[in-house]
């Protein structure tokens, strides 16, 4: 992300603010920044007496502005860094009559977390005056796969597009979540490595053959025989792979058909482009179209929405999820 990359490049240099909020749905970025400000800023003898961590659920924002306003010690700087701040959602505009007038000597870091400040509000006005608003944003299921390959080609490893997808599949979009399998990963493998469905299967225990990607792409072939025996493993391992998870998933993956059905230029690029997907996947897409005429898959997603219902325990009689599947199976290949 260029402005992570901006906001750390600053601080290597010298240009460092006052007061950093650190806002969003995405707490990767938050931790990241707030880790790298611990880490950079102050070095060791310095941290002892001029480092402060505090906690949103264990103080108030008179505390912030105590431990803000105190003068460091044998030190240019002292850091304050919060976490969790957004336990005093309540109060936080507090803080803005010492974000309009800022310790010089104090790099005060707020990490709130999963919610956002109101770009209206006085604090958030006095803040983006004179220090840094950072907003980590959620990224979308399908910018996730770009986002793996990025931190790995940044470290000198490679993915392959079916391996990306297995890890957003398993770990949804959860960056740190993803990035400590990739860090494991980078442990066990020297750099220059291509990350493929076995090592993952090998290393993180996503079956490489048995997933929603491979039960999509069985779907989309009419594969009938790969397809059962994908759901038949579902069955047996019911708590490792959710009805729901495969509903959503196929569900998504039928509105895209549906979508590609509806272009009238189907050329690799622009299919990928208004897909919003790997320009690797748009042969599934493809084989997809000429085995699921458009009346078909709007038929298919009335069913699936169906689906989703039973799944949630609705007019499905307590039946299992693996029975429940199977009959999905057999009206979408039918």
């Amino acid at each position: 992300m260029d402005e992570v990359k901006q906001l750390v490049a600053d601080i290597k240099n010298g240009n460092i603010k006052p007061i950093y909020l650190l806002i969003g749905d995405e707490p990767y970025y938050i931790d990241k920044i707030s880790e790298f400000i611990e880490n950079n800023i102050l070095d060791e003898a310095e941290k002892g007496f001029n480092q402060v961590i505090l906690y949103g659920a264990d103080i108030s924002v008179d505390d912030i502005i105590a431990n803000a306003k105190r003068f460091p010690m044998m030190a240019e700087r002292q850091v304050v860094i919060i976490k969790e701040a957004q336990e005093l959602s309540r109060t936080i505009e507090n803080l803005t009559r010492y974000a309009q007038n800022p310790q010089p000597s104090t790099v005060l870091v707020i990490n709130y977390k999963y919610k956002k400040i109101d770009k209206r509000n006085a604090l958030y006005k006095a803040v983006k005056k004179v220090g840094v608003v950072f907003e980590s944003k959620k990224l979308y299921e399908n910018k996730v796969p770009d986002w793996i390959r990025r931190v790995l080609a940044s470290k000198k490893y490679s993915i392959t597009p079916k391996s990306s997808q297995m890890l957003v599949e398993f770990l949804g979009t959860d960056l740190s979540k993803i990035h400590n399998e990739l860090e494991k990963l980078q442990s066990i493998y020297p750099q220059s490595t291509q990350i493929t469905p076995e090592l993952i299967e090998k290393n993180i225990g996503i079956s490489k053959d048995f997933n929603n990607f491979e039960l999509q792409k069985a779907i989309g072939q009419r594969n009938k025989v790969k397809a059962h025996q994908i759901i038949n493993y579902f069955a047996q391992n019911p708590k490792d792979n959710p009805m729901v998870v495969t509903v959503s998933l196929l569900n998504n993956f039928f509105t895209k058909l549906l979508k590609y059905h509806g272009l009238e230029n189907k050329q690799e690029r622009h299919v990928a482009s208004s897909l919003g997907v790997n320009p690797y996947f748009v042969k599934d897409y493809v084989a997809a179209a000429r085995n699921y005429p458009m009346r078909n898959v709007s038929r298919i997603i009335s069913i699936l929405r169906e689906a989703d219902v039973k799944s949630k325990g609705v007019g499905a009689n307590a039946l299992p999820q693996g029975d429940l599947l199977k009959e999905l199976l057999v009206k979408i290949m039918n």
